[in-house]
């Protein structure tokens, strides 16, 4: 009990609106993103339906080098983030070793505030656990990527039923986006670790950056200039030049 009542003095009731505020953006923006708002497109939608596209044309290709070089591209993605976080996890466990440096360092900055060593290491335990999660979450596509290249390798051959080739180009395109949208995810814990950043500085940046990262992610996740270009209407273009948007 006095563990917890120690634990829960270390913070001020800004620290603990900010912690709040953080959570609830980074658990809401998930389940926006998963539920839609209110009826809008979202760029998760539309690159799903490039996925259908591409294992529906992936099963007429007679040869499929191209889709095995495009998952080997993902899957180097992937595994880049995968080690970088590794990286990062050491380096912040590397700094509560020189917690006194760093308090030293963040003293000197104009608009910092006075914080307690133990207030200090509980942020950086935070930061760290957020970059865990974004560790496991790339992994985890690691994973989803390495079933979507057995999946490819036991495609049939394009002279099966129609029926049974269009369940397989869906199951594909399936994998493919689970395996896309953990990717996502583990690059969402980076941005709101950034977040976690400004808190070392003061609690009310804390707030600021978390809010300003929601909106950043809301704006390309709904109004991007590349979902805007995914969702191009078909022109038709008269003799005169003129384009003229047919509707469809």
């Amino acid at each position: 009990m006095n563990f917890v009542n120690q634990f829960l003095s270390q913070f001020t009731w800004l620290d603990w609106l900010g912690l709040a505020w953080f959570l609830l953006c980074w658990t809401g923006y998930e389940r926006i993103v998963d539920r839609g708002w209110r009826g809008r497109i979202t760029l998760l939608e539309e690159t799903h339906r490039l996925r259908l596209y591409w294992a529906r044309q992936m099963l007429i290709r007679e040869n499929r080098i191209v889709d095995v070089g495009l998952v080997g591209n993902l899957v180097h993605s992937v595994s880049f983030y995968a080690n970088t976080s590794i990286y990062i996890i050491a380096g912040l466990f590397a700094t509560l070793g020189a917690l006194d440096r760093f308090m030293e360092t963040a003293a000197d900055l104009p608009f910092a505030h006075a914080i307690s060593r133990e207030a200090l290491e509980l942020k950086l335990l935070m930061l760290i656990a957020v970059f865990v999660v974004a560790y496991f979450k790339f992994t985890w596509s690691l994973r989803e990527f390495n079933v979507l290249s057995i999946i490819m390798g036991a495609v049939p051959p394009k002279e099966h039923d129609t029926e049974e080739l269009e369940l397989f180009a869906q199951r594909t395109a399936a994998v493919n986006t689970c395996a896309g949208d953990d990717f996502n995810r583990g690059i969402r814990a980076y941005y709101f670790g950034m977040a976690i950043l400004a808190w070392m500085v003061m609690p009310g940046l804390f707030i600021i950056a978390t809010t300003l990262i929601f909106v950043v992610l809301a704006r390309r996740e709904f109004d991007s200039e590349v979902l805007r270009a995914l969702r191009l209407q078909v022109v038709a273009r008269p003799p005169s030049g003129r384009e003229v948007d047919t509707g469809k």
